[in-house]
């Protein structure tokens, strides 16, 4: 049996000519993504009272070709996201560290209320994100396309360290497992799973690799510091005295600080401190500051010669200054001398 095509054919035995057409093969229906690039947290505040938000979003396109005239197609598509490249674990929170391999909790949700954790696997504790797409195929093919948001969350009351934190989600972190249904003619009908689909299945990995990224800033607080008490002496200082002063600093896990001490108020020059007399300006003693016990480096304000380097711990800090007076040729004006040196921290 044959057809010929006409100019006015009715258009029932233009559907049964359709039918009498051998059929084509199946068409490849191809699902991919768009690669949300960063979600980027920027400055995060240690142990802030409250979580930050992000989010960012993606497209899934579903292209479907080869079948006739007057099809469609139906696809479910299956979202998957993993750990990432410095977690271990899913739920309840996922995590991404500094160079230093400390942590940072975060979390990826399907919903803007962030309370559905967005998973790997479908069916998966948690799941994998589930949508839907059903598209017209012309002969030449057709396609659809979904937007989807990913929404991010650092939760609120963590101890962190300084440093800048990332986790990258790429390979098989990221994934589209998707089944499709297409006909000849008519509607097609939604694959009850993305793994089964009466047309075909696919699973695509390192679909959409994007990185999560965030930032804890140095940070240093509460520095006190104790007086230097070099006593007392009777008419000279015929040999040197050393005395020791402590200052506290407390300085976030990591941060890189320095400690500087200037000369005081009434150094000779720029590289000799002195203490006054109460009430005669004429007399003065001098001293020195030391960073080390030895007394041989000298304390001063020039960053990376004469500072002292410290890392934060999280907790207080005591720093020791290490001082010494002199001993002094001839006899020293009876009474109290002081000085005062002004602390730096800068981090």
């Amino acid at each position: 049996m044959s057809c010929s095509w006409h100019i006015g054919l009715p258009l029932a035995a233009l559907l049964a000519c359709l039918w009498l057409v051998p059929a084509p093969a199946r068409a490849a229906t191809t699902c991919t993504a768009t690669a949300p690039g960063a979600l980027a947290f920027g400055t995060i505040t240690n142990g802030a009272a409250a979580p930050t938000n992000v989010m960012v979003s993606f497209k899934i396109q579903c292209s479907t070709v080869g079948l006739s005239l007057l099809a469609d197609a139906s696809v479910r598509v299956c979202v998957g996201i993993g750990t990432g490249s410095t977690g271990t674990t899913l739920s309840p929170f996922r995590g991404m560290t500094n160079t230093f391999g400390d942590t940072m909790s975060f979390q990826l949700y399907t919903n803007a209320a962030r309370t559905i954790p967005w998973g790997l696997l479908p069916g998966g504790t948690p799941p994998a994100q589930v949508v839907d797409l059903k598209y017209p195929v012309p002969v030449l093919g057709g396609n659809g396309e979904v937007t989807l948001t990913l929404y991010g969350q650092i939760p609120a009351n963590q101890a962190l360290a300084f440093g800048s934190y990332t986790s990258s989600f790429s390979g098989s972190a990221v994934t589209l497992e998707y089944a499709y249904n297409e006909v000849l003619l008519g509607g097609s009908t939604t694959p009850a799973t993305c793994t089964a689909g009466t047309t075909g299945h696919k699973t695509a990995t390192d679909a959409f690799p994007f990185t999560v990224t965030a930032n804890v800033l140095a940070q240093c607080s509460a520095t006190v510091a104790t007086d230097m008490d070099f006593g007392s002496r009777a008419g000279s200082i015929a040999s040197a005295i050393d005395q020791t002063s402590t200052i506290t600093t407390t300085c976030l896990k990591r941060t890189p600080f320095t400690v500087a001490l200037d000369n005081g108020l009434y150094a000779g020059g720029t590289s000799v401190r002195r203490m006054r007399h109460v009430t005669n300006a004429a007399y003065t003693i001098p001293y020195e500051l030391y960073r080390d016990s030895a007394r041989t480096l000298r304390w001063g304000t020039t960053q990376n010669v004469d500072t002292l380097a410290q890392t934060g711990t999280g907790s207080a800090q005591p720093i020791t200054v290490y001082g010494r007076a002199p001993a002094t040729v001839g006899a020293v004006a009876e009474g109290s001398y002081n000085d005062r040196v002004q602390v730096t921290i800068t981090f």
